[in-house]
């Protein structure tokens, strides 16, 4: 078995200002699929056809957000944004459908203080995406973020979202495991790689605390942490959400390093 790595258009080929060209870019540099966060910006039309004329898949994209220059991350444990969590599901299907896209990041949105109001409605909300998501064959995910890159982000914790998951217990409900979050977060990560692949349904990587490529200097050894997912039998794709510390795709290099092929 060999793990399958796609580059995360929004984090990668920033070499070109529009996401419309980073498809050709991460075509160009070998990928055969990518992710994303979502276009803001861009029309259903234009993204759709950047995916097509650059012949790759699009495997991930991220729930539309809200209004990123006022901080908002997502509406799904906010009380009182109940409408616009369900326009987030709606637009951001329509996206996913026009790039045969199977999975969705739904983001939490930042809370000042958790209460039970947040719980319940986040459970309320993913249960309506959930359900809006089976129709059109599309896996809902959530990602614990650690509290130092996104201070206050709701969905902080992989014990929380493994109990959403086990709650909610719907078969396209599954985490997103980003291992840079996890080990912010827990740490243990073989240990949490046994134990929540089950509940798993997209792996990411970066080097911890930099967030550059996953053979730059920190603090995880990415050759032992993908030799564990293949181990363990992952066989997904492996988003690369991290921030080139130099070119692109000079920074690729690390795949064949260790190993594997694009």
């Amino acid at each position: 078995m060999s793990l399958k790595f796609i580059p995360n258009l929004s984090f990668m080929f920033m070499e070109a200002p529009s996401i419309i060209e980073r498809y050709k870019l991460a075509k160009e540099a070998g990928f055969k699929a990518v992710e994303s966060g979502f276009p803001f910006g861009i029309s259903i039309k234009d993204i759709s056809e950047a995916k097509k004329n650059a012949c790759v898949e699009q495997i991930l994209i991220n729930v539309f957000t809200g209004d990123v220059s006022k901080g908002e991350l997502g509406f799904a444990a906010i009380p009182g944004e109940e409408e616009n969590f369900k326009k987030s599901i709606d637009v951001t299907i329509e996206y996913a459908k026009a790039l045969n896209c199977k999975r969705i990041h739904i983001m939490s949105g930042k809370v000042n203080q958790i209460t039970t109001a947040n719980d319940d409605v986040y459970v309320k909300n993913l249960l309506y995406a959930v359900e809006k998501f089976q129709k059109e064959e599309i896996i809902a995910l959530i990602e614990p973020i650690n509290n130092i890159t996104v201070p206050n982000y709701y969905m902080n914790s992989f014990q929380k979202g493994l109990d959403v998951v086990k709650k909610i217990n719907k078969t396209n409900l599954k985490l997103q495991l980003d291992i840079f979050h996890l080990q912010h977060i827990c740490g243990n990560i073989t240990k949490n790689i046994k134990e929540l692949l089950p509940y798993i349904g997209h792996v990411q990587i970066a080097q911890v605390p930099d967030r550059h490529e996953p053979d730059t200097s920190g603090e995880i050894d990415y050759k032992y942490v993908l030799s564990v997912l293949e181990k363990e039998g992952y066989d997904g794709y492996i988003g690369l959400e991290y921030r080139p510390k130099l070119s692109s795709v000079d920074g690729l290099c690390w795949i064949q390093n260790y190993g594997y092929k694009l």
